[in-house]
């Protein structure tokens, strides 16, 4: 087994390191706010020599970076418990290092095809839903029913990506019946926990760049810590539109790949 922490498994030129750095500030910034940081990232990362796995392992270094802060600061605020969540969080981490493992073996094509339709829904239900608001309400699923689903975008975390954010804050608004704000914060909460799980299984595979990870993990955290204090700050007011335009980008940009 190769020394995870000090071989790289592909070479970049040092330029790439400050640049990618740089975009992870703003990546940061919209993953901590409304989730799909990985609209700006992963194109961007794609665009570098690096293999398609070693792309998404690396990026699951510094997604786990920012959500980090992300979290921190959301718990700092009040927003979630990580006791009340620990259960969650749990099957969050299954989920997730199950989708790890399925890619390692697995074509995300047919995931391609079908997660810019699922956007477009969160998308649409953003807009039109008038539970997208900071007001708690009566929710469909308690923390035990959820489970499966959280398992279930855990699993596509671990195995595809862009976009579980956004999946999580509206399945925790329209199924457990929280305020966008607190289903923003636990939603970093359960992002940490998918990326970690992913971080593991990427690692052992000798398939995610350390050293670039935690430089682009440096700007993320800024990224993050800044995004978190307009969240918190700023409300649904904030978190609402930034979801909506993140949902909409990031489904563009999965529809081009289709025809580029």
């Amino acid at each position: 087994m190769p020394d995870l922490l000090l071989i790289e498994p592909a070479h970049l030129d040092l330029w790439f390191y400050p640049a990618l750095t740089c975009v992870a500030v703003l990546s940061g910034f919209i993953d901590a706010v409304a989730g799909g940081g990985g609209l700006v990232m992963m194109p961007v990362l794609l665009s570098t020599p690096l293999p398609p796995h070693v792309v998404l392992g690396t990026n699951k270094i510094q997604s786990m970076c920012g959500t980090s802060m992300a979290t921190w600061r959301y718990h700092k605020a009040g927003l979630f418990s990580f006791r009340k969540n620990a259960a969650t969080a749990a099957i969050v981490f299954v989920g997730a290092m199950a989708g790890s493992l399925a890619i390692q073996h697995l074509s995300a094509d047919v995931l391609k095809l079908v997660v810019p339709v699922l956007l477009i829904a969160v998308a649409l239900y953003t807009v039109l839903s008038p539970g997208m608001t900071d007001e708690d309400r009566k929710g469909h699923l308690s923390e035990r029913g959820y489970m499966p689903v959280g398992a279930g975008v855990a699993f596509y975390d671990g195995f595809f990506g862009p976009g579980a954010g956004q999946f999580f804050a509206t399945t925790l608004v329209g199924l457990r019946g929280m305020g966008l704000t607190r289903a923003t914060g636990l939603t970093k909460f359960l992002n940490v926990t998918s990326n970690i799980a992913s971080v593991i299984v990427f690692s052992i595979g000798g398939q995610a760049m350390w050293i670039l990870g935690l430089c682009m993990g440096a700007g993320a955290m800024t990224g993050a810590w800044i995004g978190s204090h307009y969240a918190t700050k700023f409300g649904a007011k904030v978190i609402r539109p930034l979801l909506v335009v993140v949902s909409i980008g990031l489904t563009v940009r999965l529809v081009w790949g289709w025809f580029s």
